[in-house]
């Protein structure tokens, strides 16, 4: 057995070792397991590339399934993921220290199970494929966008060579979140329950790849919650329509001017940062909960 296996287990504990079988199953067959989740769906269009054992295909099926049933509320949601704009997403990566913080408030994280940040080693980053990008026929480019934080998680996708996962640095993680908040594609902290009920990722997320995205928008599947903040228009709008043309939440109309469709507005700021002429800036709205901020969240902790 890898020394990362052993970690993830140790993580967990022997009292969870359901649960950490579980995760090793998702983490070494990630795209695999997202396909299970979506093949019923039009979301997800072929097969991964990875090949499998049969007798795994139907593990991840019963894992997959169980999922999908679970997150179709909020209460019994197992897997979901938190919008943060592009300065919060980049505190995420650059934390300097170790962190433990249990149940995060549910005005941050909406949902009663899968809320804390435990990071050891923050520094270790792992750089992989989207497992969402590679069942798409035309996905979204680049492919390797997707970066877990922090170890035993870390360490299992590098020591297993998870969708070619490779270790990068903080400085390179914020340079990748600006890129893509660049390209408009929305920074997604994901947490789920059998990685010990916290938050081990940030994807790099699109409505036309993202599963959890696409969920989200066509039918409400509660697999992503808003920023706590929401877009706020200007008087300078000259009504362009490009944010309306990129907002991945299908949240702007524009007319003469562009207007924020605020029950649809997630506050991920890609419409921030693509008007030309500074007309729109996110604000913070108590309806959509509380930022993930956390280095504001450690500082309070601590005192």
């Amino acid at each position: 057995m890898k020394d990362s296996t052993k970690n993830i287990s140790k993580m967990l504990g022997t009292e969870n070792a359901e649960s950490a079988v579980h995760l090793y199953t998702y983490l070494k067959y990630i795209s695999n397991y997202l396909y299970q989740m979506g093949k019923k769906t039009p979301f997800i269009k072929k097969r991964p590339p990875q090949e499998v054992p049969p007798e795994i295909e139907e593990v991840l099926e019963i894992l997959a399934n169980r999922v999908m049933r679970e997150i179709a509320t909020v209460e019994t949601s197992t897997y979901h993921a938190k919008v943060v704009p592009l300065e919060l997403a980049e505190g995420l990566v650059t934390v300097k220290e170790d962190v433990e913080i249990r149940d995060l408030s549910e005005s941050i994280i909406p949902f009663p199970i899968a809320r804390d940040i435990v990071l050891q080693n923050p520094d270790s980053i792992a750089l992989i494929e989207c497992a969402c990008r590679v069942v798409q026929d035309d996905p979204c480019l680049p492919i390797d966008v997707c970066m877990a934080v922090g170890d035993p998680i870390v360490s299992f996708m590098l020591e297993h060579d998870v969708m070619n996962a490779r270790k990068i640095t903080q400085d390179e993680a914020v340079e990748i979140l600006r890129a893509e908040h660049k390209r408009g594609h929305v920074h997604n902290a994901f947490f789920k329950d059998v990685a010990g009920g916290r938050f081990f990722a940030i994807c790099n997320c699109c409505s036309c790849c993202c599963l959890a995205m696409q969920v989200w928008n066509a039918v409400h599947l509660p697999m992503v919650c808003a920023s706590g903040f929401r877009a706020e228009m200007s008087d300078d709008c000259t009504g362009c329509g490009d944010c309306a043309e990129l907002c991945p939440f299908f949240a702007i109309e524009t007319d003469d001017v562009a207007v924020v469709l605020e029950d649809k507005c997630m506050g991920c700021g890609v419409c921030e940062g693509a008007c030309e002429v500074g007309a729109i800036e996110l604000v913070l709205d108590p309806s959509k909960g509380e930022p993930l901020d956390i280095v504001k969240i450690v500082e309070e902790r601590k005192a």
